[in-house]
This record gives C-alpha cells, structure tokens and sequence, in this order.
C-alpha cells in the first residue's frame, strides 16, 4: 500500500495499544499466586521486560529491513514457506477476532454496572453494546488510517492516563482497611524449593501481559521513513509500557499487599475506591470502557493487513486487497474481520477455549518470527536502503528465542491438554493451506486463457 500515513507518533501508539490490554489489570494476580513471594513476583516482571525489550529490538530491525503491509504474515511467508505463514496467522485471526470480542464483553460490564446497578448486565445487553463498539469503529476505519490513528491517538492517551492515575494510589491519604499502604514490600521473600518451576510459570503469565507489539510490523507498508520510524517507535513503545508495567506492579505490591494481591477481586478497582472512595467507580468504568475501545479499534486496524497480505499472496480471492480510491481502506478485509469478531460474540465461551488452546503456539510463533532476523540478514534484505541495525546481535534474538522456547515447554509441563489442541489446531490450518492451494490450482487449470 503505497500511501504513507503514519508517523513515529501515530506507531508508538500503536504499539502501546498493542500490549496494554485487560491483562495488566488481571495478570498480577495471576502472576503472584504462581510465584508466591515478592522476589520472585518482581523478578519476573522485569525479566519478562527484558525480553520484550530483546523483541522489540528484533522487530524493530524486522519491520526496517522488510517494510510490507500485513508484515506479520510476509516474513513467515518470505523466510520460510506460505504454510506456514498462513497456518500461524490463521490462528492469529481467529484468537485476535475472539480475544477482542470477548474484551469488547468485559467493557460492556463496565457500562452496564450504569444501568444495572445491583445484578451483572444481561448478556444481550453486552453484546449489543460490543457490536455497537465494533460498527463504530469499523465507520472510523472505512475513513481511512488517518482518521483511525487519530482515533487510537486519543483512545491511547485516556489509556495511559488511567495507568498514570492508577498509580497515584501510592500517595494516596486513606490507607486500605484490610492493608496498611506500605506492608507489602515487609519482608520481600526469598528463594524457596520449587522457586525455578514457580518463576516459569509466573514468567508465562507476565510474557503475554507483554505481547502484541510483533503486529506492528503489519503497518510496515503505511509508515513514513519505515527505515527509521519502526525502529524507534517499537522502541519507544515497548520502553514505555516495561516502565508503566513495572511501577503499576510495584504499586499493587505496596497499596494492596502481596498475600491479598493473590486473591484479589478488582486490583484496578481496589486502588481507584482506594484514591477516590465510591466516586472512584465511575471514573474507572469509563476509562476501562475507553481502554478496552482502544484494543477493539487497533485489532480493527491491524489483523485486516494480514488478510491483504494473504490475497497478495493469492491464499485468500483477490477482493481481500481491493482497496478504496483516495483513502487506500481494504475495505473488504476489514468487513470480513469485523463481521468475524461480531459473529464469535455468540459463541464467546468456545472463543475462550480457543485462545486458551492458542497460547502454547503464540510462543512459538514468537520464536519463529524472530528467527527469520537470521534469514533476513544473512539474505542481505533491505540493506539498499537506510535501515536499523540491532547491536548485541546475535545475542539479543537468541535469549529471545530461548525464552519463549521456555515459556512453551512451561505451558507443556502445566498444561499438556492445551498445548496438544494448539498443536492440532495448527496441522488443521498447515494443511488447509495445501487444499486452498489445491482448489486454487483446479480453478486456474479450468480457466479459458483469454486471447489479447
């Protein structure tokens, strides 16, 4: 796509957008109860950054030496071989499609606690709220990507703010009745019998509150200056959310308290009641109903470009890349992958166990995504042009790939069932490849060469 719309702004909002969804409001929990200690809690918050720091300096280089639209599907395609690349982001759709319908649920609870004040929201109710979400800003992306990156700009900023709020809970003035501010740092832990097993799976928890920054290589082909822009924006980017991660972290750990952060309910509700009392409510049901707005329009800006990059590369039919005069929307991409997302609102609890089933091959599509740097450099690509160039290579990719190498064999040991449905929905889409390309090869042959 030749017209160039974003800039370095406009990308490192992107990629904040990307990482920052419901996890780091929910994760925590997860991650202290797996860790146990304060030690190892802290430990793998800062590891787990290190590593997106090492990915984001990967794709970095990726997206510079190979700036394409749909990006995440073409260096697959372009190191490897097709199947695999539409395999994996085949997967990537559908778990995209599912986790932003399902986000899209968790809002509208959000603004149903408005009009239901003492029971939850009827479920009509939030899937018609959700579908009202997507209609929207399916309009906003028919304007083009000028007017979504706006759009996401700002959604962006209220999200950053409810972060930057969240963490004023550390000088707030009512300390919690259960918890004194302050105790939870007491007696810090140390390392205990099964601390490594315990750190791996708290660190598999914390290394997908880090994901989603790798999609930004699917703007590779809307980026003005990809050469220098998509390094520094994933740069600026993820070191912006590793810094809010890490000091929100620190915060639940002091306002909450580790033993209570374990089981806590509402960890962003806790600190807003904590700085606000009952008024607190309404503020945070607006601002994560904005957050949550936020994920539903950069999916809506994101996964459509690996449509388009699967009809270039004639997998899926031709109207896939049709794009509209003057504002260069892919505008049957972009109907499909929102009518995908409203049509998992009815099967939510299906699309659940599917991104659940999804997670062990997420880490390994990490790994072999980062792995084509190797491919890309030894292939000399993009060297023509002015392009970023990591340094510690190739240490930074290999910690990388043998830590997501980890966390899959973490997943392994602690859940085997979803890893082996992950790896059968995997075979499904590798060889639904082979029968598309099969189908497509007939269709062809059947096909009258027209005479000029």
């Amino acid at each position: 796509m030749s017209n160039k719309q974003l800039n370095l702004f406009d990308l490192a909002m992107i990629v904040v957008s990307l990482v920052i969804g419901m996890g780091i409001f929910r994760t925590p929990v997860v991650a202290a109860a797996r860790t146990g200690t304060p030690l190892l809690f802290f430990l793998a918050w800062l590891v787990g950054g290190g590593i997106a720091l090492c990915g984001g300096l990967i794709y970095a280089e990726i997206g510079s030496r190979y700036p394409v639209t749909g990006g995440y599907y073409k260096i697959f395609s372009y190191g490897y071989h097709p199947s695999l690349a539409f395999a994996i982001n085949c997967i990537v759709l559908v778990s995209n499609a599912g986790s932003t319908a399902v986000v899209g649920l968790i809002g509208a609870e959000y603004i149903g606690r408005f009009f239901y004040h003492d029971t939850a929201a009827p479920e009509l109710f939030r899937q018609l709220v959700t579908m009202g979400g997507i209609a929207f800003f399916f309009i906003i992306n028919l304007l083009g990507l000028r007017m979504s990156s706006r759009v996401q700009n700002i959604l962006t900023v209220f999200k950053i703010l409810l972060v930057l709020l969240l963490l004023t809970a550390l000088f707030g003035h009512h300390p919690l009745a259960a918890h004194p501010a302050g105790a939870g740092l007491t007696g810090i832990g140390g390392l205990h019998p099964g601390w490594l097993k315990a750190f791996g799976f708290g660190l598999v928890a914390v290394s997908f509150s880090y994901g989603g920054y790798q999609q930004t290589i699917n703007f590779g082909g809307d980026v003005r200056n990809p050469g220098r822009t998509i390094p520094r924006g994933i740069g600026y980017g993820v070191m912006l959310i590793i810094v809010l991660y890490l000091s929100l972290n620190f915060v639940y750990v002091k306002v909450i308290g580790f033993e209570q952060l374990k089981t806590a309910d509402s960890i962003a509700a806790i600190l807003m009641n904590h700085l606000f009392g009952p008024a607190g409510d309404t503020l945070l049901r607006i601002l994560m109903f904005l957050s949550v707005m936020a994920y539903v329009n950069v999916s809506l800006m994101s996964n459509p470009r690996v449509m388009y990059a699967m009809s270039d590369e004639g997998i899926l039919p031709a109207a896939f890349r049709k794009k509209t005069a003057g504002r260069d929307v892919i505008v049957w991409s972009l109907t499909a992958f929102s009518a995908a997302m409203i049509l998992t609102l009815l099967f939510s609890s299906t699309v659940e166990k599917i991104i659940n089933y999804t997670i062990f091959l997420d880490s390994i599509g990490f790994a072999t995504s980062a792995s084509t740097i190797f491919i890309l450099r030894r292939r000399r690509t993009g060297e023509e042009r002015d392009i970023y160039r990591m340094k510690f290579y190739p240490l930074v990719p290999v910690i990388f790939i043998l830590a997501y190498v980890c966390v899959a064999t973490s997943i392994v040991l602690d859940d085997p069932s979803s890893a082996l449905y992950g790896a059968g929905i995997f075979a499904f889409c590798f060889l639904l490849y082979f029968v598309l390309r099969a189908r497509q090869r007939l269709r062809n042959a059947g096909t009258p060469e027209r005479r000029t």
